[in-house]
């Protein structure tokens, strides 16, 4: 029998029971609603409203039906939700003493609770996992500090860059991730258990009391905020979006380099599918899948987005919708998260690829502009005279190292002999020591910066 059938004349139609029923998803959220009772029973007789006792017992039963559920003993089907389901089966065990535990609360302000104990935990885990991956990439960075490749807009070859460089860039997209979770974490570490419906209770409980209980470092402020709010889920959701973004274009770079178009390098057998026709190929499912799932997740947040945009206060029953995006996100992100340091780990670098690639086209020009820069002649005037030389090298089918001197003084007489060391492929990348640069003393500060970024982490 349904919990409030004694107001109904009729029972339940069957299609409505199974299409409010959440139990197939927020079932996860069992240890969390347990402790979140376990607490409550522990307040209502710390201030006296049930007998210790009572408190007692129920604290004893939530535990092992809580070990009975990690054994499979305990039959969920059929129930409406986790929080139906596990009080229900308290009242069978323990009769009416079981029933004093939603004294004072209600399912609206228990599944926020439940939400934000479980969302606590899992950024948490994924602020961990992104702290793994940077060490990984960071690593990567290090064993390959003397390999060159091209660096690229509009995905053509602009200037050379070290490899190392072009690694450690996703290593401060994940650290802006990092930091957002950190600062969403605060938001989500927020006790809102006691507003009850929506206006809270008149029965004397200490609100304070379950936070102190449950490691909350404070209490929600309004009763009809707290359970109508799911801020902190979609600021979860849109941290994770951008985190997705920056594992889809990294997954875009792999899945390019991987090409024999590029053969910068090549992914383990372990990270590869082959075709179902074409004995030949070696594809990089792993990488297109990362790319892929992100368009999930960006889902997820509009969904959820969507539910809540014309939403009265307070609690509606479209807010139960909020679980399977974020339950699905948080999968998504940590397996993507756990993927990624196992793959890069084990990807081969082909060196002499990148360089030969590197070496290419007029990669000096840049470097040539800024020489004559240098010597006093205005940036445009010498974006103009090396432009024209490149166009004048196209038509002769040649590269700027193979001008002579002679050649580069029709274009100007500033040009000296050091022209072509300036044109060297290291001089082009050893010499951008603007801070941040691809330069070899820049980035050996920016390794430095992540080494002990993630070192405060690791020893925090």
């Amino acid at each position: 029998m349904d919990l409030w059938a004694s107001r109904f004349s009729e029972p339940m139609d069957k299609l409505v029971k199974e299409f409010t029923s959440s139990i197939n998803i927020d079932k996860k959220l069992y240890k969390y609603d347990i402790a979140g009772s376990i607490a409550h029973a522990k307040m209502l007789s710390q201030c006296g409203i049930i007998k210790k006792r009572e408190a007692e017992r129920i604290t004893q039963a939530l535990d092992k039906i809580k070990k009975d559920i990690e054994r499979g003993k305990v039959d969920f089907s059929q129930k409406e939700d986790i929080h139906l389901a596990i009080e229900e089966e308290l009242i069978k065990r323990e009769g009416e003493i079981g029933e004093k535990l939603h004294t004072a609360r209600s399912r609206n302000d228990q599944i926020a609770l439940d939400e934000r104990l479980y969302l606590r935990q899992e950024i948490s885990e994924i602020i961990d996992l992104i702290s793994t991956f940077q060490g990984t990439l960071l690593g990567t960075a290090e064993k390959n500090l003397k390999v060159i490749m091209p660096g690229y807009t509009h995905l053509q070859y602009a200037q050379p860059i070290f490899f190392s460089h072009h690694l450690l860039a996703y290593f401060w997209m994940l650290e802006r991730d990092r930091e957002r979770l950190r600062d969403c974490y605060g938001r989500v570490n927020v006790m809102p258990l006691g507003a009850g419906a929506l206006a809270g209770t008149s029965l004397p409980i200490d609100r304070e009391y379950v936070a102190k209980l449950l490691n909350f470092p404070k209490i929600s402020e309004n009763s009809l905020d707290t359970v109508s709010d799911r801020d902190y889920i979609m600021e979860f959701l849109s941290d994770v979006t951008l985190l997705m973004m920056h594992l889809s274009r990294l997954s875009e770079d792999i899945i390019l380099w991987s090409t024999p178009l590029f053969s910068f390098i090549e992914i383990s057998d372990t990270f590869a599918t082959g075709s179902s026709i074409m004995p030949q190929k070696k594809n990089p499912d792993v990488a297109e899948l990362i790319r892929g799932k992100t368009g999930r997740v960006y889902g997820s947040l509009i969904s959820l987005l969507t539910s809540m945009k014309a939403l009265p206060l307070s609690y509606n029953r479209d807010m139960q919708e909020d679980k399977p995006p974020l339950l699905e996100s948080i999968e998504i992100v940590k397996t993507s998260l756990k993927l990624y340091p196992k793959m890069l780990d084990r990807i081969k670098i082909n060196k002499e690829n990148m360089r030969k690639a590197a070496e290419k086209g007029f990669f000096a020009a840049t470097d040539l502009t800024d020489y004559l820069v240098e010597k006093g002649v205005s940036f445009r005037k010498a974006y103009q005279i090396i432009g024209t030389i490149v166009k004048g090298c196209l038509k002769q089918g040649k590269s700027l190292k193979e001008l002579s001197l002679e050649n580069y003084q029709k274009y100007s007489s500033l040009f000296q002999k050091d022209v072509f060391e300036r044109i060297k492929l290291e001089s082009c990348v050893f010499n951008k020591e603007s801070a941040g640069g691809t330069g070899k003393k820049s980035l050996a500060k920016q390794i430095k910066e992540a080494r002990e970024k993630l070192e405060i982490v690791f020893s925090g």
